[in-house]
Formats: C-alpha cells, sequence, structure tokens
C-alpha cells in the first residue's frame, strides 16, 4: 500500500495532524492531509495505489477525514491494521451541519445534495472490522444514532480520483435528523465550529440559555452530557433551522458486495 520514505518524519505530529476533535471538540473537523495517504498507528505514510478491491470506500465529509480522529475510533475498538486516505473530487454533494448536538461536544458535519457542485473529499478504504467501527462510532447500529449509511450510486455522483478513474459508487453517512439552514432553506455549510457555534449562540437565546455563551461553554457543557445534547437537538427543530438534506432517498438497508470494485454492497460486522 505504501513506500515508507526513512528520511523523512512521516508521523502525524510533524505533519500538524495529531489533534483529534475528539479531544478538542472546538477543533472539529480536525485537520486533513494535503495529499493521499496510508494511515498506520502514528503514521501518515506515502500511497503507491488509490483503489482496493478487498475494502469499502467510504466518503469523509467531517472529521473522518482527520487522521487523529481515526487514529481514536480504531484504538477506541482495539483496531491496528492500516487505512488509505485517498483524496477524490466529488460531483454532487457539499458538506453541511448535521442537525443534531453530538456527545462530543460539538455540532458535526453531514452532506447534502448539491447537483452539480464539484469539491475535493477523502475517500477511506475500510476494511470489515474498520467499517463497523465507524458505523458504531456514527450510531449506525443505534436505533436513535445520529447517522444512516447509504449507498451513492455513480448515475447520481461522480467519484473521481486523482488518476482519472471514477468509481462506481461510495459509501457515506447522511444525518437522520436532516441538515441546518441559512435561514432562507438552503443547507447551511460547515464552516468550522467556532464560527458555527458564534452565528448558531447568537440566534437563539433558547441555546444560549442551554450551553452558555460562547463557543467554549457549549463545547464544555455538551461533552458527554446525552440529555443536554438531546435537548439542544430537539431546539434546533423548535427554532426551525433544521431541512431535509436531499440524500434521503438513498437510506436503506446493507446489502452485500463492495461498491467501487464490484457490484454491490459490503455489509458491515455486527
Amino acid at each position: 500500500m505504501a513506500i515508507p520514505d526513512h528520511h523523512a518524519d512521516h508521523t502525524l505530529e510533524a505533519l500538524g495532524l495529531a489533534e483529534a476533535p475528539r479531544d478538542h471538540p472546538l477543533s472539529y473537523p480536525g485537520v486533513w492531509p494535503e495529499e493521499s495517504g496510508l494511515l498506520d498507528g502514528d503514521r501518515l505514510l506515502p500511497l503507491t495505489c488509490l483503489t482496493f478491491p478487498d475494502r469499502v470506500p467510504v466518503l469523509a465529509v467531517g472529521s473522518n477525514a482527520c487522521p487523529a480522529q481515526l487514529r481514536h475510533k480504531m484504538r477506541e475498538y482495539e483496531l491496528s491494521s492500516p487505512i488509505p486516505l485517498v483524496k477524490a473530487k466529488v460531483t454532487g454533494l457539499e458538506v453541511g451541519v448535521s442537525a443534531h448536538v453530538s456527545g462530543m461536544g460539538y455540532v458535526s458535519a453531514s452532506p447534502f445534495r448539491a447537483a452539480g457542485h464539484t469539491r475535493e473529499l477523502f475517500l477511506t478504504w475500510l476494511d470489515p472490522a474498520q467499517l463497523a467501527a465507524v458505523d458504531a462510532s456514527e450510531g449506525v447500529t443505534a436505533p436513535a444514532g445520529a447517522y444512516d449509511r447509504v449507498l451513492l450510486p455513480a448515475a447520481d455522483f461522480r467519484i473521481e480520483l486523482e488518476s482519472g478513474a471514477v468509481l462506481d459508487g461510495a459509501h457515506l453517512y447522511v444525518s437522520r435528523r436532516g441538515v441546518l439552514h441559512d435561514g432562507g432553506g438552503t443547507p447551511l455549510r460547515h464552516p468550522g465550529e467556532r464560527p458555527l457555534l458564534t452565528e448558531l449562540l447568537a440566534g437563539s437565546p433558547r441555546l444560549r440559555k442551554l450551553f452558555g455563551s460562547t463557543p467554549e461553554e457549549f463545547c464544555s457543557r455538551a461533552r458527554g452530557d446525552l440529555r443536554l445534547c438531546a435537548a439542544g437537538t430537539r431546539l434546533f427543530a423548535e427554532e426551525g433551522w433544521t431541512t431535509a438534506s436531499g440524500l434521503e432517498k438513498y437510506v436503506r438497508g446493507q446489502q452485500t458486495g463492495s461498491p467501487g470494485t464490484g457490484a454491490s454492497l459490503s455489509p458491515p460486522l455486527m
């Protein structure tokens, strides 16, 4: 998968990629790499290929593109196998704001349908155990979880790798509660955690009563308080801030196979 350069320092610390939003909520979505790479423990190594037939491609729109966050999640499940992160140009999506407050202490990202729009995202190529771990971290396996995992078909979304190769599909995590809008019904693009929380708190006295008046207070109060986070999530809807992502029609049960490399989907291990 990768060719280590023994004359270069590929540690996350040296690359400025060592801070995980799970430890520092206001850093959400975390720092993304500048180039494709292989996350191998504490290192991000160069890649020699961009597709992995024995793995499932999953688009990252938030902190799952942050190597430190991925490392944090894998360690939680005692997984140590490497994860390829591959840059891709994706047409049909943009990164919005999930209409829920995370127990990690931040308001996270969620994609929305943006026909004709192209932006650069990362693909994480996950093995079955890694996929199950990320599914669990996103609440896919929980009835009250925050996200569903969906398949984006090539007929509706173009996913082009740096090599020019185009995938025949990829997975994506979509918020079950929709996304926040900009006040006019258009989904709001996630601007980063500090400006997002500053804007949300300024717009709602009720939100300030729950979470305080600053982003720091918000993160401190939200972190680990699931009851308060649920109240904040309800408040988003009560304030009329939520809208559909346009991706709801892709939500469906898991199938079998491996999108991007074959005819169908690969199910997570539950």
